[in-house]
């Protein structure tokens, strides 16, 4: 009994740190734990002060059976366990404060939380615009982008079915988060505020909110110049469908990424849906955090692909439809035929097309078209060439070209020959045999294991993964 009345916040916390930790990893310890202090021991009820709600739900969410039987052992069995949390200030005081949360009272991932976020009139909207009148925007969203105005193909059909089932029950499929995930000018934009617009008509009362990666990033840093990063939490972790456009420019930003994890958490827990775009799948994703790719990877990826003809046909003439324009059909199959990598330069051409017509009084004809799109198109039919890879690989690791059409085996020579392969293979239309004849007559087997090299390379080396990826950039400006 004496050595009961002897315990204190300290020695009990010790003791269930003890069994704790042998039960984790030792990054999980050391993130989740280690920040704990013990705060309070009064009779069998043991109060922790945690750094903030984050932590709070986290180790709710995720350690609340350890907890329980870690305390018990510790206090007998009829110890519990409460939580200080410490909260950022936002009604302009500049000292934290803390509130008492009771242990066990945020149920397992996907249920209910019952501690519910307290929205009061304090919490600073990161929409409003600082020194005008309290302007509320709502969703962001463009009432032009619809499912009825985004043409299906078989380039889009998954997307566009998988849009459509989260449009009408929103958090409550399989599909969350969607991630629409595809190169530039295909349409993810255009599909995902489509499932926003959809939401808003089917259901008036759900909070629906589009927000571009750098728009968020960009009211994060301020929320943290403000001393008003709760606020900005708590904004977020209000919305009932939260769009949030080409996540793959939240790279390398481990705050932002940070804070974005506790909000996709308390979204997906209780429901809510996420939607995410990017210009490339889940697995391919760099400078992102494992926790939150494995998150991106809950619900489903699909792609949008690079339209077929018919497609791009029905894309034009959808355009030509909303905007009361007529054409002859030679001169749109001629469009659709010269221009098929992006829906944006698509509808881009026609525009141009159209004031051409327009500014010069002039009956649109194929002359006129051919013109145009020259003109048009131009910064992106310029050819790159092996020599001119070579070169550019060459100068960029300060090696003589002639070196890659050698024999030597000069590890320097080598990764530069390898990389130069790679992006011959990846960049022009030339077969494996003919890049292996600009190598010094090497046959098709060593251009292949070259890509396979460079790509295994990329995948575990950052260092190699940094050369290849300013290589790149450098090609792509080259043809500008």
């Amino acid at each position: 009994m004496a050595e009961k009345e002897n315990k204190t916040a300290e020695n009990v916390w010790a003791e269930c740190l003890e069994i704790i930790r042998d039960n984790i990893s030792l990054q999980s310890f050391k993130t989740w734990f280690e920040p704990v202090m013990p705060s309070k021991l009064a009779g069998e009820v043991l109060t922790i002060q945690v750094p903030s709600q984050f932590f709070y739900e986290w180790l709710e969410e995720h350690y609340v059976n350890l907890l329980h039987k870690t305390i018990k052992r510790a206090l007998g069995p009829n110890g519990r366990l409460e939580y200080a949390v410490v909260m950022e200030n936002s009604a302009g005081e500049t000292r934290p404060y803390t509130i008492q949360m009771p242990g066990g009272s945020v149920k397992q991932a996907g249920a209910e939380v019952s501690m519910p976020v307290n929205i009061g009139q304090t919490i600073k909207n990161p929409f409003v615009i600082p020194g005008l009148k309290k302007i509320q925007v709502e969703s962001q969203l463009n009432p032009r982008y619809r499912f009825d105005s985004f043409v299906e193909g078989d380039c889009n059909r998954l997307a566009r079915s998988a849009g459509l089932a989260v449009a009408a029950k929103p958090g409550a499929t399989s599909f969350n988060p969607l991630m629409l995930y595809g190169s530039t000018g295909l349409g993810k934009t255009h599909l995902a505020q489509a499932i926003g617009n959809q939401v808003r008509q089917l259901f008036p009362a759900k909070t629906v909110l589009y927000v571009s990666s750098e728009k968020f990033t960009q009211q994060f840093v301020d929320a943290i110049k403000n001393q008003s990063a709760n606020d900005f939490v708590h904004f977020y972790q209000m919305m009932d469908v939260l769009i949030l456009d080409d996540v793959h420019n939240l790279a390398n930003k481990e705050k932002t990424q940070d804070v974005f994890f506790h909000i996709f958490n308390h979204l997906h827990q209780n429901g809510k849906q996420l939607i995410l775009t990017s210009d490339r799948a889940p697995k391919d994703l760099r400078g992102m955090e494992d926790r939150l790719l494995s998150r991106f990877k809950w619900g489903l990826s699909t792609d949008l692909q690079a339209p077929d003809f018919e497609t791009r046909l029905a894309i034009l003439q959808s355009k030509m439809y909303a905007d009361g324009i007529e054409l002859p059909l030679e001169v749109v199959e001629f469009i659709a035929h010269n221009i098929h990598s992006n829906i944006r330069e698509l509808e881009g051409a026609l525009t141009s097309l159209m004031a051409y017509t327009t500014l010069s009084h002039r009956q649109a004809d194929l002359e006129l078209a051919r013109n145009v799109i020259k003109n048009f198109t131009r910064h992106t039919q310029t050819e790159i060439s092996i020599d001119s890879i070579q070169s550019m690989v060459c100068e960029y690791f300060d090696l003589p070209v002639d070196l890659l059409r050698a024999s030597t085996r000069k590890r320097e020579v080598v990764q530069a020959r390898q990389i130069s392969m790679y992006f011959a293979k990846k960049m022009t239309k030339y077969s494996l045999k003919a890049i292996g004849e600009y190598f010094g007559g090497r046959d098709h087997s060593t251009v292949i294991h070259s890509c396979q090299t460079v790509e295994d390379l990329m995948e575990t080396d950052r260092r190699f993964r940094g050369f290849v990826d300013d290589i790149q950039k450098r090609i792509k400006s080259s043809t500008v």
